[in-house]
């Protein structure tokens, strides 16, 4: 096999197919990417046996083939390598890089080690631009939950209905859910599925903010994303995810809004005396036009107040501090709209009143107690 490529191509597709390679395994084929060559064009893969990334470069390919390259070491030589054309000559598992004058000298290992990823092309689609997709991963996967007690929750909720994508993530404490419009959507009918956080963060890196679309596609076991010359595979989440619609309170009798800056200004100022070692919930009032925030812990107390429209009627409630955080910063607007009902049932963070239903998260409440 010979082929040349310009390093930073090069390096790109190796970067970006190694964020799927396992770290350790007892494969060690999976420790490293597949460099395929042929038709003036190079594949390269990595694959941990839960999610891949196959990302394809032009390439001047003499003579085509297939070997399997060290994922950290390979990326290592090629960040070190001058900014020029790399030249890659392999006989049997003997591979020589070669760029301006610099060269290596390095051992692989046969593509017939490297596990077959798994091939996606008998279900149903949907299309969405790169640019809503990432902001939709950014905006709910931070609430996935890291319990493996019930790997559901470790993945989004996908659901595609009338030309709109619906994802949710749960974790038992809070809950994130963003809509967008569809480009496209394969055959009638609700398409429902889950794909785990992990493998969505990786999506999320690879789209890029432009309105290029990205093709999912169900499959029967697995999902794949198809993102310009990139595809990622990843083996969907099985089991029920939580009825979400169930426990979304309706008709809450406090209804306020407030600028979303402000609020995660006063959020960040009252959270700055506590720490994983010093835990303290944050102490919320909503009086008329006034939210008031307090926390207290052995550092000292905190107290400031925020803005809002509307009339809190007195009511105290007590939240994590980084979870209240997390869902104001990650609602897609200037201004947010937030309903209550008492101290024990959860705040939802809105879109203000005449905007489009396009974001919902919710943070249950901590209980306070007369110390804090």
């Amino acid at each position: 096999m010979k082929f040349s490529c310009e390093k930073a191509i090069l390096q790109a597709a190796v970067t970006t197919a190694g964020r799927a390679v396992a770290a350790k395994s007892s494969i060690q084929a999976l420790e490293g990417v597949l460099i395929e060559a042929g038709d003036g064009s190079l594949s390269v893969s990595g694959y941990n046996l839960e999610t891949g990334i196959i990302t394809t470069v032009s390439a001047d390919v003499p003579e085509g083939g297939a070997i399997v390259l060290s994922a950290r070491l390979f990326g290592e030589i090629l960040r070190r390598m001058p900014d020029d054309v790399v030249s890659i000559a392999v006989d049997g598992c003997s591979v020589h890089i070669q760029c301006g004058p610099t060269s290596f000298d390095i051992m692989g290992s046969s593509d017939e080690d490297f596990p077959e990823l798994p091939r996606v092309d008998d279900g149903r689609g949907l299309g969405i631009s790169q640019e809503s997709l990432r902001s939709m991963i950014g905006q709910t996967a931070f609430a996935v939950s890291d319990n493996d007690s019930r790997p559901i929750h470790t993945g989004v909720l996908f659901e595609a209905e009338q030309g709109q994508l619906t994802m949710v993530a749960v974790d038992g404490y809070r809950l994130a859910l963003r809509r967008e419009k569809l480009l496209s959507q394969d055959g009638e009918g609700k398409l429902s599925f889950v794909v785990p956080g992990a493998a969505l963060r990786e999506v999320e890196k690879i789209c890029a903010d432009s309105d290029e679309p990205v093709a999912i596609t169900q499959g029967s076991r697995h999902v794949m994303f198809e993102i310009g010359s990139t595809l990622l595979v990843a083996r969907r989440l099985e089991g029920e995810f939580l009825n979400y619609r169930q426990t979304i309170p309706q008709n809450n009798s406090i209804v306020l809004e407030a600028e979303a800056a402000d609020l995660q200004r006063s959020i960040d100022r009252a959270s700055l005396i506590i720490n994983d070692k010093l835990k303290s919930p944050l102490r919320c009032k909503f009086d008329d036009g006034v939210l008031s925030i307090t926390s207290r812990t052995a550092m000292g107390s905190a107290f400031d107040v925020c803005p809002v429209s509307g009339d809190g009627k007195g009511l105290e409630i007590g939240f994590n501090n980084r979870f209240l955080m997390d869902a104001v910063k990650a609602a897609p607007a200037q201004r947010v709209r937030l309903e209550l009902n008492t101290a024990t049932s959860p705040c939802l963070v809105l879109p203000q009143k005449d905007k489009p239903d396009n974001f919902l998260y919710m943070v249950l409440p901590v209980r306070l107690r007369a110390s804090e």
